[in-house]
């Protein structure tokens, strides 16, 4: 199983990279949500993975005791999902700016930004 999800993360990293270095907006966003989300799977892989042993205490012990899933990388996801979600929204919201001003998506067309007109 850890190898099944160490090849769907290095396939995530390798697409999303290939699409951040793609000319169009819209593939650098779809590239940054694959990033996104091939870290989130490298988090959750490090921190072992365990089926149906929660990460409680049990009653009458002070210790978690054998073996117990850890709930650091969960939250750590957690935290990484909402950090993604602010900066996908930022691009998003700053692509569209860009467009609306330079009426183009294309990023080599935008280098020639020193030929428009000043406002």
């Amino acid at each position: 199983m850890t190898f099944l999800l160490a090849l769907v993360i290095g396939c995530l990293y390798a697409a999303g990279i290939f699409l951040i270095l793609r000319r169009s907006m819209v593939k650098v966003i779809f590239g940054l949500i694959l990033l996104g989300h091939a870290a989130n799977l490298l988090i959750f892989t490090v921190g072992r993975l365990t089926k149906g042993i929660p990460a409680f205490v049990p009653e009458g012990s002070a210790l978690l005791g054998g073996e117990f899933a850890d709930p650091l990388p969960q939250a750590l996801i957690l935290t990484a999902i909402v950090i993604g979600f602010g900066v996908q929204a930022f691009t998003i919201v700053l692509f569209k700016r860009t467009w609306l001003t330079l009426g183009t998506e294309d990023l080599d067309l935008m280098k020639k930004t020193d030929e428009l007109p000043r406002e």
